[in-house]
């Protein structure tokens, strides 16, 4: 992708190959190169992300590179943590009370003396990517060139077309989904609407404070999510109207998608009297473990049902033991690079909802897992047979290029592409955007070059198959 910059390839350390992650082979390769020439500037559909909608309200330059590259991105700075690195020696903000560095310049340095670390890791390609196609920085960054990387960056983003809404559009981005809870009001979709952008900027309902009975303050945020309502959300009639009112008003600011981060794929489809008993003792504080899962469970089956009333389309993102590090979650708070993959079950697990709706022809579940080992063996045949399933991307730890080229050929088989949807970014690291892309189309252009040079697709259907990976699956699969 090119931004127009200033062409300085002769200052490249490390150079990206233009056909890396293509097969080695020639015949393949050629192929490969040729199918991904065929969709390299297609537009992006960012259907499900954690970029901040206020960026694109405010449209306020980024602060400054280790702003927008360490302090948010927890792919950056869990590996520098494996390390021995504080996280506050970062700038990552404490939840305690403690002082983290505010020096953007003293954390840029450190992540710099440290960039070796994330030798042959997709986060060093994304990084890599984005420093050359964005910024127009070519050299490889270390200790000594710290200084003049930071100084490069900074002047960029001191510029009007290094602002959030003109990255959008130099990005080709067609629509992107931000996620946002139930206890959001909103205010900056509201002002990207009313300020008459063009640029397609939407989101998407997560209702995890509301529907967890082991989130932190659950039964105060459920006292807010009544009031935003204007349901009386303590008892279960009443919280279940909650839910359709709050999902009605992310609709209006362009919502297709609800997201659920649950811990396991379990799913409950209890009476309304058992659901009662088990809302009340949530509310109390008296669930056991046990019982804040069977609810959950049961919330996902009732999401399943308000997805059929009005179109949103549900994504389910189990299997993350989240926030580890007891002492990481108390220093720092959530989401902080601690949440770790766990074996997970769906065939069982998924039971109770698919009984419930798993034939209703309208109704689009969205299934990911940090658990490779269910791809084949669970995933893609219940993707394979279940017309509300669809899998989705390679998710998170496994959203690399290895990981890609395994979801392919684990869920091909079984599941076909017409099954999966495309590719989403999931990120909140704004300026990677592109370069995740890319790396998804080279991958699937790969793929598909060795179906056609091993005689098991034409060549052709691939060129198809192809545009539809990269575009027309993820627009389809979340109604866009």
């Amino acid at each position: 992708m090119s931004m127009g910059l200033a062409d300085t390839s002769e200052d490249i350390a490390e150079g990206l190959d233009p056909h890396r992650l293509f097969p080695a082979d020639p015949a393949s390769r050629a192929l490969a190169a040729r199918l991904y020439a065929s969709v390299k500037t297609l537009p992006i559909v960012s259907p499900h992300g954690h970029t901040d909608p206020r960026w694109f309200a405010d449209n306020e330059a980024f602060p400054d590179p280790a702003q927008l590259f360490i302090v948010p991105d927890h792919y950056v700075f869990r590996m520098l943590c494996s390390q021995g690195i504080d996280l506050a020696r970062l700038g990552v903000p404490r939840a305690d009370g403690g002082t983290s560095e505010t020096d953007s310049r003293a954390v840029w340095r450190l992540f710099a003396e440290n960039f070796h670390l994330f030798r042959a890791t997709p986060t060093r390609m994304w990084l890599t990517q984005a420093f050359q196609d964005v910024f127009g920085w070519t050299k490889r960054l270390c200790a000594e060139t710290a200084d003049e990387a930071y100084d490069h960056i900074a002047d960029c983003l001191a510029r009007p077309e290094f602002r959030p809404r003109a990255l959008y559009e130099r990005f080709n981005i067609e629509v992107i989904a931000t996620t946002e809870s139930p206890l959001d009001d909103l205010k900056w979709h509201r002002a990207i609407r009313d300020s008459g952008w063009s640029g397609k900027v939407i989101t998407a309902y997560r209702p995890d404070p509301v529907v967890d009975p082991e989130f932190e303050g659950f039964a105060e945020n459920i006292e807010t999510f009544g009031a935003l309502a204007g349901e009386a959300a303590t008892t279960w009639q009443g919280y279940l109207n909650a839910h359709r009112v709050r999902r009605a008003y992310f609709k209006s600011f362009g919502a297709t998608s609800s997201d659920h981060g649950h811990a396991t794929a379990r799913t409950e489809d209890l009476s309304a009297s058992q659901a009662e008993v088990l809302f009340q003792k949530a509310l109390s504080g008296t669930c056991t473990s046990e019982e804040a899962d069977a609810f959950r469970g049961h919330m996902l089956t009732e999401m399943a049902r308000m997805s059929l009333e009005d179109g949103l389309v549900l994504q389910i993102h189990p299997g993350s033991f989240r926030n580890h590090s007891g002492g990481m979650m108390r220093a720092f708070g959530r989401d902080k690079g601690f949440d770790i993959p766990t074996r997970t079950d769906y065939v069982r697990a998924l039971k109770p909802l698919l009984d419930a709706v798993g034939l209703e022809r309208d109704l689009s579940i969205i299934l990911f897992t940090l658990d490779e080992t269910a791809y084949a063996r669970e995933l893609a045949p219940l993707a394979g047979v279940y017309p509300t399933l669809k899998l989705g991307p390679a998710w998170w730890f496994y959203d690399s290029p290895d990981g890609m080229r395994r979801f392919r050929e684990l869920t091909t088989e079984t599941a076909g592409f017409y099954n999966t949807v495309g590719f989403n970014d999931d990120t909140r690291a704004f300026c990677s955007i592109p370069a995740r892309h890319d790396v998804a189309r080279r991958v699937d252009s790969a793929y598909l070059a060795s179906l056609v040079t091993s005689g098991r697709l034409d060549e052709d259907e691939a060129y198809e198959v192809a545009h539809d990976l990269t575009y027309r699956l993820a627009k389809q699969a979340y109604r866009l």
